[in-house]
């Protein structure tokens, strides 16, 4: 069995995410504020549920895999002492409760500023890594693409939860490209805004991005 994993969330990317480490040999709680509606979802997926704090306890390793705008007060609810020293994944971009303008997802944040070092600021004991933010939920888990393994970017200042990340996204069918420090997140989370673009204006969600490199 593997480490205990703690997933944050109750929409589509929680749910799937959750499912993929249990298809890994996680041991899986899946959380969120209101632990009850996750019942039924829980009992099919074959793991645990809870709040907020306690699957932020159950985990050895953390997804934060909630609305962007509801991310700061998700971290706050799980508890600093549930989240220090853990890697957590932060999946969340800073979408806005705007309508998107031509295809492009408005986002809160500026170009100098992203939401993981808003929620790295937020908790700074805690070990953010930038993933799965950049790709729709139908392929988050053993993604199958002509190229090979498509490309999942990461971020985060603790080397060693990048490395572990990296563990983890190999596992998971990804080739992981570390991208820096928590300021990278200011070019990753865009990504997502050109994702969602095809999708938007032509409804092609059947994609994914690589990093090509000479041989």
């Amino acid at each position: 069995m593997g480490k205990r994993v703690g997933v944050l969330g109750s929409g589509d990317v929680a749910k799937t995410l959750a499912k993929g480490f249990v298809a890994k040999g996680y041991e899986v709680m899946i959380g969120s504020r209101d632990p009850k509606k996750l019942a039924d979802f829980a009992k099919e997926a074959g793991v645990l549920y809870g709040s907020f704090p306690e699957t932020a306890s159950h985990g050895e390793i953390l997804v934060l895999a909630v609305k962007g705008t509801a991310a700061i007060e998700a971290i706050s609810l799980a508890g600093e002492a549930n989240l220090s020293g853990k890697l957590v994944f932060d999946t969340t971009n800073p979408i806005a409760e705007s309508p998107p303008v031509n295809g492009v997802l408005v986002y809160f944040t500026g170009p100098n500023d992203s939401l993981m070092e808003r929620l790295q600021k937020a908790q700074p004991k805690t070990f953010f890594v930038k993933a799965w933010n950049s790709i729709g939920n139908a392929y988050m888990v053993d993604p199958k693409f002509p190229g090979g393994p498509p490309t999942m970017f990461i971020a985060g200042d603790n080397d060693g939860a990048k490395k572990e990340a990296t563990e983890i996204l190999t596992a998971f069918g990804w080739g992981a490209e570390d991208m820096g420090k928590v300021e990278s997140a200011r070019a990753i989370e865009p990504l997502c805004q050109l994702w969602c673009a095809p999708g938007m204006l032509r409804k092609q969600w059947s994609h994914a991005f690589k990093l090509l490199k000479p041989a």
